[in-house]
């Protein structure tokens, strides 16, 4: 139940809002959104229609929201959106914006203007991307997303392992293959696209599960037929869409009305990582008998350098005395989280073990002491 000191309080959650954007996000309450996904109009500028070999036309772009008079005229929209969602964004809050090489420097530019932080941009592979027809320029075969926080040096949401178990264990990179939307997915209405530009739900899916977690909101300023709330919703996460066009919304809220949500434990949308673990000062493994005064650790598995544990849970490395952070930094002449730098021999096996397995035992002691 919503209090009046509860932070969502007062939003339109799960709801598409009618209106122009701009005037839409301006009346919504400021620092209140966590994640943006915004798909803007491209200002493609097509010249000419464009024919297959076989003399068939090619279903382009050419609706008239995605026309502007000058560039000129599609920067101050630019602008006037992207300081739109950056009032409405939470301090920690990020956004993504998806783009071609028609758009996507200008918005780069203006992103940049206005005091957003780009953390990284993304190429969003087209494994089925349309050919070049005509043969005077390669294939386009990618869009760009740019990914970028509120506030530069502010905490921000990257679930970071989440990534990982999508790809295999291996840390995801920025380029992403994800074929275009087709078949089933590709919602029509009368044998027609409902929408020229809709999105797949597998990139949509990238994009809020590694840049928010359950309960938060998702904001889509350019809702189209609902890719991003019909993927907040699976997630579990709250959304809010604005879109002008009747005919769109009806589209999307049929679309999202349709997903069913199985009853599941929470826990399997959340994936806590590595600094979302309670904090273990070193000396509690020596308060608990993990650890001794006078036992050496191994700054790597090398044996070559190493440290005497002291009775206070310092560190004494030649004539240097400080925490397992300070002595590893020495060394390694570079930052260095002490747990996953020192070693320790087990007595009874003989194997190296990082001490971060100790930490893990103290975190798991904390548990069973709650419980």
């Amino acid at each position: 139940m919503i209090t009046e000191h509860d932070p969502l309080a007062g939003l339109p959650l799960d709801q598409i809002l009618q209106g122009d954007c701009i005037e839409v996000l301006n009346a919504l309450p400021a620092n209140s959104v966590d994640l943006i996904f915004a798909d803007p109009p491209y200002n493609l500028q097509l010249q000419q229609e464009l024919y297959r070999p076989n003399m068939t036309k090619v279903d382009a772009v050419d609706d008239t929201w995605d026309k502007f008079d000058s560039f000129k005229d599609y920067d101050d929209f630019t602008r006037a959106w992207l300081t739109a969602c950056q009032r409405v964004l939470k301090k920690t809050g990020t956004i993504w914006v998806i783009g071609s090489y028609h758009n996507i420097y200008r918005v780069g530019t203006i992103l940049m203007d206005l005091g957003y932080w780009i953390l990284n941009d993304i190429a969003w592979i087209k494994t089925n991307p349309t050919p070049n027809f005509r043969g005077v320029r390669f294939t386009n075969a990618h869009e760009t997303l740019l990914w970028a926080q509120k506030q530069k040096g502010a905490r921000y949401t990257f679930n970071h392992h989440a990534m990982k178990g999508l790809n295999d264990d291996l840390q995801m990179r920025s380029d992403w293959d994800i074929p275009l939307c087709t078949g089933k997915e590709r919602l029509k209405v009368n044998g027609e696209k409902a929408h020229t530009t809709q999105k797949p739900e597998a990139l949509l899916y990238r994009v809020i599960l590694s840049s928010s977690n359950p309960g938060d909101v998702v904001l889509d300023p350019f809702f189209g037929t609902g890719t991003t709330g019909a993927v907040a919703k699976k997630l579990r996460r709250n959304w809010i869409g604005v879109e002008r066009d009747e005919r769109y919304i009806s589209v999307a809220q049929a679309r999202i009305d349709a997903v069913e949500i199985e009853e599941s434990p929470d826990d399997l949308y959340v994936f806590p990582g590595k600094r979302d673990r309670p904090r273990v000062p070193f000396g509690s493994l020596l308060e608990n008998g993990l650890l001794h005064t006078g036992q050496n650790l191994y700054f790597g598995k090398t044996g070559d350098v190493a440290a005497r544990v002291m009775a206070n849970g310092k560190l004494k490395y030649k004539d240097m005395v400080g925490s397992i952070h300070q002595v590893g930094k020495a060394i390694r002449n570079a930052p260095c989280n002490g747990w996953e730098h020192w070693y320790y021999i087990d007595d009874t096996t003989g194997e190296w073990v990082v001490i971060d397995k100790l930490r893990e035992v103290m975190i798991e002691r904390c548990k069973q002491v709650k419980e």
